[in-house]
């Protein structure tokens, strides 16, 4: 991309978020730029209509913000898989069963849940940057509440799980916050790319934890020194959150500089929307799964003659083909936003094939069936996370995004809390062939992948096309066909 000669270095915005000025007459109120909340400033009757000749511009400083969402968000998924990457030294450990241990990451995701509110609260009150300090603030003091935990004498264990809980507090302000940004910084070309990018940094920092903590720990020993360096990358990612910019000064485009509904309406919106279901229940049944499959990989495999570092490999292959794969589609899909329906509808079936499929991977006692599958079900689930986030604040707009985006990821989270205390009891005993395998459990969750299958495949039929449209690029080029004929008369 050129960059226009610029002292502040801005970038003007084109609605293909190419270089030259726009302007356009619109109905807007005024931006906020310190961070409140524009619902703050509206009443639940429509706004008064004022039409203003405004230069949209996207800023260079934009990335800078999302580079420390990605940051936040990868170091947080590394915190809440630190123990599951090495259960069995981490059991040892402590001296508690490895079972024991994977409450470390149940715990994680309930508290997720207990700190959602807030987090809808801040982003929608004081904006991305509140929620991206808070985050930062819970996860100094959380690790080093491990380390001093790990290092101490008695009682390790219970120290870690407050550790552990302080950082699960922290999830919601930094996962739920890409959409809110996005939405804030960026144009319709770039609100995809953009979220996909902070979002799906979260399962890329958990395949990093998987990855590289099997190499810190060779023996039960070796865990505090693990906690100690995840503890040090924690604490240099989360410093620069206090020097991020709050806003823009100016929008990005037309639909961002439209005034946000109150909470409680959009609350009552999406309540009656039958499209919202079809999409927010398979994206939190899927989430679910993700969260207890990569919570439980070790234990998966390890029955069938696996070692940690080849579980550790099958989790980082998830991972870095789905991302590799999100970034071919998001860009994709957000420059065409008519393939954003039939998209979902094509990786949702897949996804439902791949747990299927790895309920056979681990008695090939093979690393070739879980690589391959593995990567099916990673290409499939990080393609549909940007692009299931963006479209359910599609669907809610002008609701601020981060109600949809929070309740996603909290429901998410949820069920996958849930989902790990099932599998976890699915598991076999010490007389099974192999002993502790995990067959049941994979059995259920290919169930519950399969279950939701027809929910998104319906979406758009019976006569509801028009209620899967893009709505803010729907704004978006209604402004530009009005700033054109203005232009040409």
């Amino acid at each position: 991309m050129s960059l226009s000669p610029s002292a502040t270095g801005e970038e003007p915005f084109s609605p293909s978020d190419i270089n030259h000025k726009q302007a356009a007459t619109i109905s807007v109120q005024e931006y906020p730029t310190s961070g409140s909340s524009a619902s703050a400033h509206i009443d639940p009757s429509p706004p008064t209509t004022r039409h203003d000749q405004t230069d949209y511009k996207v800023y260079k400083r934009r990335w800078f913000g999302l580079a420390q969402l990605v940051l936040l968000n990868a170091v947080v998924s590394w915190d809440w898989l630190s123990f599951a990457a090495v259960s069995a030294a981490s059991a040892a450990f402590f001296g508690v069963t490895e079972s024991a241990t994977t409450w470390l990451s149940t715990l994680f995701m309930f508290a997720f849940l207990l700190s959602s509110p807030c987090a809808v609260y801040l982003l929608n009150r004081g904006g991305p940057k509140s929620s991206i300090v808070a985050a930062s603030c819970l996860l100094l003091v959380g690790n080093w509440i491990r380390y001093g935990s790990v290092t101490g004498g008695a009682n390790r264990f219970g120290g870690v799980i407050v550790g552990q809980i302080l950082t699960g507090f922290a999830q919601p302000f930094v996962l739920a916050a890409p959409t809110r940004y996005s939405d804030l910084w960026f144009t319709a070309d770039g609100r995809i790319p953009a979220t996909a990018v902070a979002s799906l940094a979260n399962p890329f920092g958990g395949a990093l934890g998987q990855l590289i903590n099997p190499f810190w720990v060779s023996k039960p020993s070796e865990i505090p020194n693990m906690v100690l360096y995840v503890s040090i990358i924690s604490s240099v990612a989360s410093i620069p959150s206090f020097f991020i910019p709050r806003s823009p000064p100016t929008p990005p485009c037309p639909s961002a500089a439209e005034p946000k509904i109150p909470l409680r309406l959009t609350l009552r919106r999406l309540s009656t929307s039958l499209e919202f279901y079809l999409v927010f229940i398979p994206f939190i049944v899927y989430v679910g799964l993700f969260n207890a499959f990569s919570s439980l990989i070790a234990q998966i495999l390890s029955p069938y003659g696996f070692s940690a570092m080849d579980a550790g490999l099958v989790g980082a292959l998830l991972i870095a083909v789905g991302l590799l794969f999100s970034a071919i589609t998001s860009p994709l899909v957000a420059r065409k936003p008519r393939l954003v329906v039939p998209t979902i509808k094509t990786l949702v079936p897949v996804i439902a094939l791949s747990y299927i499929l790895f309920i056979i991977a681990p008695p090939t006692r093979s690393v070739g069936a879980p690589y391959a599958i593995a990567a099916l079900m990673g290409s499939a689930s990080f393609a549909l996370v940007p692009i299931a986030l963006e479209f359910l604040v599609d669907l809610a707009h002008p609701a601020s995004p981060e109600v949809t985006s929070t309740a996603a990821w909290a429901g998410g989270q949820l069920l996958g809390g849930v989902f790990l205390v099932i599998m976890t009891a699915l598991k076999a005993d010490g007389k099974d062939d192999p002993p502790y395998h995990m067959k049941k459990a994979l059995i259920f969750q290919a169930v519950m992948a399969s279950a939701v299958v027809p929910l998104p495949l319906i979406l758009g039929l019976g006569g509801r096309s028009d209620k899967v449209k893009g709505k803010r690029v729907e704004i978006d080029k209604a402004a530009e066909e009005a700033r054109s004929d203005g232009a040409g008369s």
